[in-house]
C-alpha cells in the first residue's frame, strides 16, 4: 500500500485536514453565498458504514467539501443548517470520496484533499486516443468495497461535471455488490457561485442548494441497467429531468 493511501485511513489526518479545509471554506459557503439544506433528518439514523450517497456533480472540490461540513453539523445535532462551525473542533471523518485519478493529482491542494479520504479511480481506459472502456477497474472496486465495509462513500455516478451526463455503470456494479443503503443527493448553483476547479468564485451571493433525499428503495436483483435508470432518476439527472429543464427554459423565453 502506497505511503498516501496509510496516511489517509488515519482518522487524526482526516481530521486535520476538514479542519483546515473546513474553515478555509465555511466564508465562501455560507457568508460570500448562502445555503440551503434539506433533508438531513434522512442522516439521523444510518449505521456507520455501508451507506453511499450518489449525487450529481457541479464543482471538482467545492460539493464533497459541502457534504463534509453537512456531515460534521449533523453529527452536531444540526438539522438542515450549518450555523457556527465549531462542529470543525471534532469533525465527522467516518467518510470516503470517489474521484477520478487524474483530477486528484493535478495540483498540490488536491493531492493535499486526497488525504481527507479521496479514493481514486480510473473510471476509463483509452487506446490510440479513443476510449475502449468505460466503467471501474476491478481494483478500484475492491478499494471502494473497503471502505464500505466501515464508512460512509460519497459518490458521483456522472463521472462529470456537465449536466445530464449519463451515469456510468461502475456505480450499478458498487450497489449490486455491496448491497448499501443509497441516499441520492441533488445539489444545484455551485456551477454559478464556483469555477469548474471549485477553488475560485465566479459569482458571489449565488444560493446553494443541497437536498438529502430518503434512501433508495433498491431490488437489488434487477439489472445494472435498472440500477443505474433508478439512481440517475432519484438525483435528477435522467432524460425526463432533461426534458422537464429544457421545457422550462423554453417558458422562460418566452414570457
Amino acid at each position: 500500500m502506497a505511503l498516501t493511501d496509510r496516511i489517509k485511513h488515519l482518522r487524526i489526518i482526516r481530521s486535520l485536514i476538514y479542519t483546515v479545509v473546513g474553515a478555509i471554506t465555511y466564508p465562501g459557503i455560507t457568508l460570500i453565498n448562502k445555503i440551503k439544506i434539506t433533508g438531513t433528518e434522512h442522516l439521523k439514523n444510518l449505521p456507520n458504514n455501508n451507506v453511499l450517497f450518489v449525487s450529481n456533480h457541479q464543482t471538482y472540490f467545492t460539493d464533497v467539501i459541502t457534504f463534509i461540513h453537512i456531515f460534521c453539523a449533523v453529527k452536531w445535532r444540526k438539522q438542515n443548517k450549518l450555523g457556527i462551525p465549531y462542529y470543525l473542533l471534532f469533525p465527522f471523518t467516518n467518510v470516503y470520496f470517489v474521484a477520478a485519478e487524474e483530477t486528484m493529482n493535478g495540483s498540490w491542494i488536491s493531492r493535499l484533499f486526497k488525504l481527507g479520504g479521496c479514493l481514486t479511480v480510473k473510471r476509463t481506459w483509452r487506446a490510440e486516443g479513443k476510449e475502449v472502456r468505460r466503467g471501474l477497474d476491478p481494483s478500484d472496486t475492491r478499494k471502494i468495497h473497503k471502505a464500505l465495509e466501515t464508512s460512509w462513500v460519497i459518490t458521483f455516478p456522472q463521472g462529470t461535471t456537465k449536466p445530464f451526463a449519463p451515469g456510468r455503470k461502475g456505480t450499478s456494479y458498487i450497489i449490486k455488490n455491496n448491497r448499501p443503503i443509497v441516499i441520492p443527493v441533488v445539489i444545484n448553483g455551485f456551477w454559478r457561485a464556483f469555477t469548474k476547479k471549485g477553488l475560485t468564485f465566479k459569482k458571489k451571493g449565488s444560493l446553494l442548494s443541497v437536498k438529502f433525499k430518503e434512501p433508495l428503495s433498491i431490488d437489488y436483483e434487477s439489472s445494472h441497467e435498472e440500477i443505474l435508470d433508478q439512481v440517475m432518476d432519484a438525483i435528477e439527472q435522467s432524460k425526463k429531468f432533461m426534458l422537464k429543464g429544457k421545457h422550462h427554459l423554453m417558458n422562460a423565453l418566452d414570457k
